[in-house]
């Protein structure tokens, strides 16, 4: 029997429980996480993308796998394709009408997801937690947060390796008087705080709780708030990255401030 992907559990725990939101919001995130090959109509040229983008009773598709094995299965033939992550094709169809046909007749995570279903995913994607400017006057132990949502920010941070080396999620208060919860970045790269921000959103978004419920803030190890927030507050240590140099040719839509373009 082939190996279950993550994207199959997900979809089998979705299957298994229709009226669980939950468990339909961890499909989606499961599935903007995924590496995803896209079937092509042509070769890429450039940043430009043609999807092979098939007509059914049920509207216009375009299709994707989660292994590669998968898309040369359904395929039987060579074919061209790219390399795109969920959130990505999500923000490249939005608006375009275009349904996803993920692993079709080829795995038992085979869905067919409408276009409105992308057009929400990419809005969900979207949302992000306000970073903190006030200044912090008090900072306590994290409280009364839901257990999905820690499970949901240690999933999503053990993904974001190398852009801080760790966080602390604690309770503060702010000066004036306004107060909530804070997940603090320790140490971010340069340039990382937008990816970092959006993990964090995206936690909050895929465990159904409120963007409301979380600021972000991002400290220097050597800044005072990080010695009192390492005291106090809930450690997720993000792993080191990998070290290995690995050649990784450039696919159009790896950046996700820069979508491929459709043809």
């Amino acid at each position: 029997m082939t190996e279950m992907t993550p994207l199959d559990l997900a979809h089998a725990a979705m299957e298994a429980a229709p009226e669980d939101d939950a468990a339909r919001l961890r499909f989606f995130e499961r599935l903007a996480d995924s590496e995803l090959f896209i079937l092509l109509d042509k070769e890429p040229e450039g940043d430009r993308i043609s999807p092979d983008v098939f007509e059914t009773g049920e509207g216009q598709f375009v299709l994707v796998f989660d292994r590669e094995e998968r898309l040369a299965q359904f395929a039987n033939r060579i074919v061209p394709y790219a390399a795109l992550s969920g959130r990505v094709i999500a923000q490249m169809l939005a608006g375009q009408g275009i349904g996803l046909g993920v692993n079709l007749e080829v795995a038992p995570s085979s869905i067919l997801i409408p276009a409105e279903a992308m057009g929400w995913l990419a809005d969900m994607l979207a949302h992000a937690p306000g970073e903190v400017e006030a200044a912090i006057v008090e900072v306590h132990p994290p409280r009364g947060l839901p257990e999905v949502l820690l499970t949901a920010l240690d999933a999503k941070l053990a993904t974001a390796g190398g852009l801080a080396k760790m966080a602390y999620l604690a309770a503060v208060t702010y000066e004036g008087g306004g107060s909530g919860h804070l997940l603090a970045f320790i140490g971010a790269a340069e340039g990382a705080e937008p990816a970092l921000a959006k993990a964090a959103g995206e936690a909050l978004t895929f465990s159904g709780i409120e963007a409301g419920a979380l600021d972000v803030g991002f400290f220097a190890a050597s800044a005072e708030i990080s010695g009192r927030l390492a005291r106090v507050g809930l450690r997720f240590d993000l792993p080191e990255p990998d070290r290995a140099q690995t050649y990784h040719p450039q696919i159009p839509g790896s950046d996700p401030a820069k979508p491929p373009r459709l043809k």
